[in-house]
């Protein structure tokens, strides 16, 4: 069951052009890396998979689930680029929650917050109130959201701002051990980031898809000559064009 859109279209404002119009994309199994300059609308996309905005135009489906619906919602989780700490919850108490919004059981989404925790190293910050959590902390209470309804579907949104060179480890690592259990698509404008380690790319500029495969197709684009470690980032370039040309 992969999640499909089909001849979407979105805009912020009606007078002006849309961000995403009649995009035609089916997010494919595995860690997909989502890579795009800033203002390409990679975060539109992901909030309109999300159902947390509604498209102007075109569908988004994900098998016979309802989009927008209460099952459509826990089967799609999405982490926005801001977390927003509960100051009065502990780490555990906030990922519970959001597994009760998702409409589990409080006693499931209590003894599954816990698990979600220790899956992104945080077991230890349980009990820590959000408030006080560091950024990059906050951000894997965020992924830990994600998990704890065991969503089939995990829509990331720059889920490694924040994050120092361990924790981007640590988050690497959950990636590769989720990829055979749920679809995932990550968002980022860093060329290096995940790049080289997803099994699939997409490259979003200006609202349209200029290519999706596997990893290899992208590297594929660098240019011969390309200096080694460098093949992501001249793949990237080649795609976008050089901005000295526009």
């Amino acid at each position: 069951m992969n999640l499909e859109l089909s001849a979407l279209t979105y805009g912020y404002r009606r007078r002006r052009p849309p961000v995403i119009e009649k995009l035609d994309y089916r997010l494919p199994d595995g860690l997909t890396v989502l890579l795009g300059p800033n203002g390409a609308g990679k975060s539109t996309l992901l909030k309109l998979a999300a159902s947390a905005l509604a498209p102007r135009a075109g569908t988004v489906s994900l098998g016979d689930l309802a989009y927008g619906s209460p099952s459509y919602r826990r089967a799609v989780a999405w982490m926005p680029q801001a977390i927003t700490p509960l100051p009065s919850l502990t780490a555990r108490e906030y990922v519970a929650y959001v597994g009760w919004l998702k409409g589990m059981s409080r006693s499931d989404a209590w003894a599954r917050a816990e698990r979600a925790l220790a899956r992104v190293e945080l077991a230890d910050r349980a009990g820590e109130r959000t408030s006080r959590l560091s950024g990059g902390q906050l951000r894997r209470v965020g992924v830990a959201t994600a998990l704890v309804h065991e969503a089939r579907v995990l829509l990331l949104d720059e889920p490694t701002a924040g994050m120092d060179p361990r924790q981007r480890r640590v988050f690497r690592d959950l990636l590769a051990a989720l990829r055979d259990e749920v679809h995932i698509l990550v968002s980022t404008h860093d060329v290096a980031d995940l790049a080289e380690e997803a099994d699939q790319v997409t490259v979003l500029d200006g609202g349209r898809v200029l290519h999706t495969g596997t990893t290899d197709s992208f590297l594929r684009h660098a240019p011969a000559g390309t200096a080694p470690g460098r093949a992501a980032e001249g793949a990237y370039t080649a795609l976008l064009g050089d901005p000295a040309d526009a």
